[in-house]
Parts: structure tokens; sequence; C-alpha cells
């Protein structure tokens, strides 16, 4: 009986839990666990993605005691025959490889005793991959991790840590193998087996060439039984083993499909051997030798694409450096990056990986952030700037106050987004699914109805048999779970190598359909770094004294507007003190407001001037409407003092439109999208930067909780896709409001919530980009599927006619799963359009 998650009583809270899955050979294999997972109590969703092995749930569950719905998870998966491994959602988890284990009995003791080991909350131990995961409900430090060697050496054992972060080894210390180097060594063992069973099935293949070119010799049935028993029983265990666990949980997959075909062909080859002594002729060992050698292949193939779909993310964790040198009362020393804390001055040499994201306190250099942004020129970077972990510093020594550390930095955050993109299973994939849960039974009726249609026909024993097995073996459920996710990973890969993260795979499944593209205009389209391009006095007021009023009304305000005002009055008055101010704050969507000197003003825009229904001086009317027309912001500086109230000044900023906007919308309009501005400014200004880009539909003077209404009018009357792109500062529910929304990330600001997708660098052009992956990677899931559903609904007849022989069969089944996978790794070709 399942352990309760919760007491009664208890307040639930949700929690999100991931695990790696091992044993899963196909998509009957990932639906199996899913179902397993989704029946544990508390569980309100989960997913299964095959290409990635590893599984996403969401339930609510005990927040005082998570380990039991990580126990529950683990347990129930192993019920349904396949091995899981909690994966930590922050860092608390430490790895090791394990030596010297060679039963169940050894992984439990093992388990057991680091278990008992304070601040560990839980402990995995996979016998197959021989690696153990540690769960810690503190920080892992050097010596947590000491502790857990030393447990598991008292128990006899071997352990070395695992690195889950690879970078280069320090002069220190040598750095632990990664996971992906231990999974490296792994698949070269698999290759080793691969050849070998391949030596083994030569001699039983050579023999059917020479009846080709008229030589007549085949081994002795002895030999053939001999070579033949070793690569079924030996070579092929993996499969009965699998086969067996899907048995035992009433269900099938392609192990099962591969183990009856085979051991068909291997078990009449060895009846006729019995029934008639030294005849050869009726003799089929080769067909499941070879059957279970080209398998293997495959899946050592298919094993190695898998990973190149995952090269984004080994990419990003290899820029997370091990070490960091710190600088504390003037003296620099290295120390482990897990002892950095927010706060302390790191010190970067040129050249250097930065080890912790942060602002610049001294010196000057250019950072190469390409690997982060997509930003293929290194970045300026001064004191006051931010720098971000994992990016490489230039030619200059750099000072830098740390900001975030570990897993609340820049690229620990980017990671997750990319990781947790994969792991997510696309809309269309619930088709496959279904498809898949009913895959095999129907694969094994078709092959009793061959096997039973040639006997009725007149056909041999053996003949039935063959076409029989041909049948098992050419169906390939791999092929139809690798096509969704495989082309997942690589869009994915690719649009975070240029700079564009995707939340999930349900917004990479909408955005290539997008057919309205809504911009927001200030940080989106424009630089988002206004200037005062005018002021002006009203009549009676002292230009100087105006100017001193509105810096000072502004003077707390980190709004970019406020700074231009700020600065104006810094570079034209030299170093004069600024009036004091009080009581200021800021009236959404119109402006802010301060008292000064006694007096109540405010700077605000046209529709609060409105609001107040103040008098604008006609010749401040007339200039105001000079400046909109060629694009300028313009607000007012007003007196609000009751008896008193007046218009004193008018100020124009004016913000520079972005190198590649213009490039950007003409790029959207070739591919048939159609862009709308939506902006807070005036309309004067709106239309003028519309007019420069190329914008037909201008939407202005649109309140921040105005522009989602305008976007769902948007929805309405275009009846397609529509999507939201804003700089992320005011946008967050139009970009809600959107079917999808795009934000644009600054160096610190790496994802909102509200948005689907992310792009790193403030550039509209990336707009374009991410549709364009989300278009190519539509096309790679169709394709996939198409040549998927095509392969099974061609082979399948052609075997179950006698058509195809089964080491046909076989090698066009380990092959077709490689090449959906190959044909997913099309995508990291994809290059920018400009």
């Amino acid at each position: 009986m399942n352990e309760p998650l919760v007491a009664e009583g208890t307040d639930l809270a949700t929690r999100q839990a991931q695990l790696d899955i091992r044993g899963m050979t196909c998509a009957s294999c990932a639906m199996r666990v899913e179902k397993a997972l989704a029946k544990v109590p508390g569980v309100t969703r989960a997913t299964v993605n095959l290409a990635t092995e590893r599984a996403t749930v969401e339930a609510t569950a005990n927040p005082h005691d998570a380990g039991a719905l990580t126990r529950q998870l683990v347990s129930a998966v192993e019920k349904a025959g396949y091995e899981a491994t909690p994966i930590a959602a922050s860092e608390d988890t430490a790895s090791f490889a394990i030596g010297g284990m060679t039963c169940s009995a050894c992984s439990n003791r093992i388990e057991k005793v680091l278990a008992r080991v304070p601040g560990v909350t839980g402990a995995s131990v996979n016998l197959a991959t021989e690696e153990a995961s540690v769960r810690l409900d503190t920080p892992l430090d050097d010596a947590m991790r000491e502790r857990l060697v030393a447990a598991v050496q008292k128990a006899g054992y071997e352990a070395t840590p695992i690195n889950k972060t690879p970078a280069a080894p320090t002069p220190e210390t040598e750095a632990p193998p990664s996971r992906a180097a231990l999974a490296e060594i792994a698949a070269r063992r698999e290759l080793r087996a691969v050849l070998i069973a391949a030596v083994l099935t030569v001699p039983l293949v050579v023999p059917m060439f020479g009846h080709w070119l008229g030589l007549h010799w085949m081994l002795p049935a002895a030999a053939q039984f001999v070579l033949a028993s070793i690569v079924q029983f030996g070579f092929g265990a993996r499969f009965y083993r699998a086969a067996w666990k899907a048995v035992r949980a009433f269900s099938g997959n392609m192990d099962l499909l591969v183990a009856l075909g085979t051991s068909a062909a291997w078990g009449v080859s060895v009846y006729a051997m019995l029934a008639h002594p030294g005849e050869t002729a009726h003799l089929y060992f080769e067909a499941s030798a070879v059957v279970i050698t080209l398998v293997r292949f495959g899946k050592w193939l298919e094993a190695r694409a898998k990973r190149q779909t995952t090269d984004a993310i080994r990419a990003l964790n290899a820029l997370r450096p091990e070490r960091a040198r710190i600088r504390e009362h003037g003296v620099e020393r290295d120390v482990p990056l897990a002892q950095v804390r927010v706060g302390a001055v790191v010190v970067v040499r040129p050249g250097e990986r930065l080890p912790t994201d942060g602002v610049v306190l001294e010196g000057r250099s250019h950072v190469d952030e390409s690997l982060i942004t997509g930003e293929s020129l290194p970045v300026p970077k001064s004191p006051d700037d931010a720098v971000t972990a994992g990016s490489i510093n230039g030619e200059g020594l750099l000072a830098v106050r740390t900001s975030a550390v570990g897993a609340e930095t820049t690229l620990a955050r980017i990671i997750r987004l990319v990781e947790n993109a994969q792991a997510e299973k696309a809309p269309i994939q619930r088709l496959v699914d279904r498809v898949s849960a009913v895959f095999v039974p129907a694969i094994l009726v078709i092959a009793a109805l061959t096997l039973g249609g040639w006997l009725l026909a007149g056909a041999s024993f053996e003949t039935a048999i063959l076409n029989a097995v041909a049948v098992l073996v050419i169906a390939c459920p791999c092929a139809l779970g690798l096509a969704t996710p495989a082309a997942i990973m690589a869009g994915t890969g690719v649009a975070a190598r240029r700079g564009v993260l995707i939340k999930d795979a349900e917004a990479l499944e909408t955005a290539h359909d997008i057919g309205v593209v809504a911009f927001d205009k200030t940080g989106t389209l424009t630089l988002g770094q206004p200037t005062l391009a005018a002021f002006e006095a009203a009549d009676g007021v002292a230009r100087a004294d105006a100017l001193a009023l509105a810096a000072a009304v502004q003077q707390h305000s980190d709004h970019p507007l406020a700074k231009a005002v700020v600065n104006a009055f810094a570079a034209q008055t030299h170093g004069v003190a600024l009036p004091a101010a009080s009581q200021a704050r800021a009236v959404p969507g119109r402006g802010v407001e301060a008292d000064v000197g006694g007096r109540r003003l405010a700077i605000g825009s046209a529709r609060w001037l409105a609001e107040l229904k103040l008098a604008v001086p006609p010749a401040l009317a007339e200039r105001a409407q000079a400046l909109e027309a060629q694009g300028n912001t313009v607000s007012w500086l007003m007196d609000l003092n009751a008896g008193a109230q007046a218009v004193l000044a008018l100020l124009a900023f004016g913000d520079t439109v972005k190198p590649t906007a213009r490039e950007a919308i003409a790029r959207l309009k070739a591919m048939g999208i159609r862009s709308v501005l939506v902006t807070g400014d005036n309309a004067g200004s709106a239309q003028a930067v519309a007019a420069q880009l190329g914008i037909d539909e201008v939407h202005a003077q649109v309140l921040p909780d105005d522009k989602a209404r305008t976007v769902r009018d948007l929805k309405i009357r275009s009846g397609a896709i529509v999507a939201m792109a804003g700089d992320g500062i005011n946008d967050a529910p139009a970009l809600a409001a959107a079917d999808i929304g795009i934000a644009m990330a600054t160096g610190t600001d790496v994802a909102m919530h509200a948005a689907g997708i992310t792009l790193m660098r403030g550039d509209p052009a990336l707009v374009a980009a991410a549709i364009d992956i989300s278009r190519r990677t539509w096309r790679k899931i169709q394709q996939n599927l198409f040549w998927a559903f095509v392969y099974n609904l061609i082979g399948i007849p052609l075997a179950a006619f006698g058509l195809l022989n089964p080491m046909l069969a076989g090698a066009a089944m380990a092959f077709s799963s490689v090449s959906v996978v190959t044909n997913a790794l099309l995508l990291r070709t994809w290059r920018e359009r400009r």
C-alpha cells in the first residue's frame, strides 16, 4: 500500500519533481511510466520524454515531507519495470560513480549506508549505471562530499564524485569525470559489444553471399548453433530483461517484439537441426543473430545521435567555472565556486570566465557573451555595468561585486529553462502517445495472423514463422516515440545558442503559426535610452527654474525619461544642487508628482493634462504638435496647487530606433506576418516610428492595463495567432493575454513568467528568428511523424506478405529511429537570415 503523501488536516503545496528514467526503449515504455506516475496519490500531471529519458511530475504534497512524494514516484516507476533517479531542483544533490557492486543486494546496502549520513534526505543507487544520487537538505560542500565517499568505502565499495557541471581542471585539483564523460565510456562499451556480436555473426552470414557467387558451403549445424546462441542469449540478454519487465507489467515494448522475433527464428532453427540431423538448408540461425546485432548497432547509433541533440545543454554547462578568485581586505585568494557568496568581490583576469553574475566595480574590458545571449561581438564593460556568469573576459582586469551565485545566476536559469522545455511534451505528442499505447499489441496480433495465414495458404511452418518474425522485427515504436522530442530538443538547443529561450514545447508548437506580432515601442523597437530633445517654458516662467523643478520631481525615479531630465539638468548647470523633493509618487500610465519648495508639481502625459483640464498656451501646443510629428514623446510640467494650476513647461524626449528594427519588420512581412505597434506614447511619436519602420497599424496612448485588451481585440479581429513582443517592464498583462508572449530580457532579467519566448538580446530581429526556428522545428516534427508512420504502414504489410526476410527487416528497424533523430539534427544547421 502506498505511503500517504500528507497527514489529515495538513496544508498542501504544489511541487514539481523530475526523475531520470532508465530502461525505456520505445514510446510504449514512456506511456507506461507516465501512467504509473499518474496513479501516485496527489499527482496532477506527469509527462515522460523518451528522448531525454526524463519524467516531470506536478503534485500536491506536504511541504514538510517532500521526500515522501519522491519515494512514491521512484517506487511507482520501479514497479512498472524501470529505474528512476530523482533530480534535485537546486544544488542539493551529489552524484557518485560506485565501484565493486555485483548485484541488487550491493546497491541496497549502499543506499542504506548513504541514507544514515547526517544531512542526507534520500539516496538512490543504480546497479546498471553504477551511479548513486544523494539528496541533501544542506548545501553540498567538500566536507559533505568526503563524508559520503567515506561511508561508501566503509561499506566495502568505491565511490568517485561525478561532476555535473564539467569545467577545466585547476592546478590544485583534477576535475572528476562528468556524466557526459561516463556516458561516453558506456557508449564505447556498447560499441565494443556490437563489434564482438558482429564478429560472431559474420561466419553465419558469409555463406549466404557465397551462394550468390555459386559457392555452396555452410558451417556445420553445431557451429551455427553455438555462434547464434552466444549472440542470442549473451548479446541479446538485454532484450529479454526488458521484455520480461514489460510482460510483468502487462504491457509491451520494442524489446518484447525483438525478443519474440529472434527467439522464434532461433527456436525454429533448433527444431530443424534436431529434426533433420546433418542438414543445414532449413537453418535460420543467421536471421536471429543478424537481427540482434543490427538492432544493438542501431541503438548505439540512436544514443549517439540523441547525445548530439543535447549539445546546447552541455555547452551551457561547460561555461560554469569550478573556482573563483575573491578579494577580501585587499588580499586575493582562489576558492571553490560554492564558497562564493552574494556581495563578494570577484577578480576576473583577461581570458577567464566570469564565475558569478555581478556589477563591475573596477576595470574596463570587452566581454564575450555569445554562448549566453547569441551576441556575436564582445560587449564593452566598465564600472556599474552588469556582467553574467559564464561569459569570457577580454583584455582587461575586472573586479566584480557578486549579485547572484549558483542556481540564481543567469546561466543557471537559462539551463533550467532549456532543460524544462526539452523535458516537456508538445501537444501533438498526445496523438502519438495514443497510437503508441496500442502499437505493440496490434503488432502481436498482425504477427499471429501472418503465421496463421501462411499456414492456411499451405506454406511450410518455417516460411510462416519467418514471415511472422519479419513482422515482429520490422515494427518500430521507437521512431514514433522519438519523432517529436528529438526535434524539440534540437530546436530548443539551436534557439538557445542564438539567444532565444523557449519556455516549453507548447510555446514552440504555437509559435510556428503566428500571424500577427504586436510590438511595444520603447525598449523594444527603440533603444529605450531617451534624451531630452527639447525643453520650452511657458511665458512668464524662467527656463532654468522650470528645468530645475522638472529635475527635482524626477530625481528619485529610475524611469528612463526621468534620467534624461536629471542628466540634462546636470549637463546645463554643471554641478548645481537640485531642489529638495518629497512625497513623490508615480501615477500609473500618466506620470509622476512630488512636492518641491512647497508646491505640488507633476510631469505627465497629454492624457493626464486633459484629465486635469489644464489649458495649454497656444505657442506650446503648436510646438508640441511639431515635436510629436518628428517622432518625439511630449510630456508636460504642471503646477497642481489649488487655485494656481497651470502648465509650466513642455518636455520633448527623443529615442533612437534600434538598428535592426526595420529589418525585423521587413523579415516578418516576408514571412507573411503582420506587425502592429501598441504603445502608451502619443499618437504623433507612434505614427512617426511606425512610418519609419513600415508598420501599418498603430495603437497609441494605450495604458499598460489596456494593452492586454488591445491584444485580445487583435486576436478576435485577425482570427490568427497573435504574439506580443515587449521589453518585460510594463508589458506583463499584454504578454499574458497574447497567444504567445515574447519578452526581451536584459543581462540579469532572464525571463518573464508571462512570456513563452525570451530573447536574451534586445534585438527585434530575434522575433523573426524565434518564429523561423519554431516553423522549422514544426516541419521536422511533421516530417519525422510522416516517415515514422509511413515506415510502419509500408514495412509491416511487406513483411506480412513475405517480401522481406527477417534480416532486412531488422536492418530497417534498426535504422528507422536513427533516421528520425538524424533528421532532427539537421536543425543544428539553422542560420539566422538577414
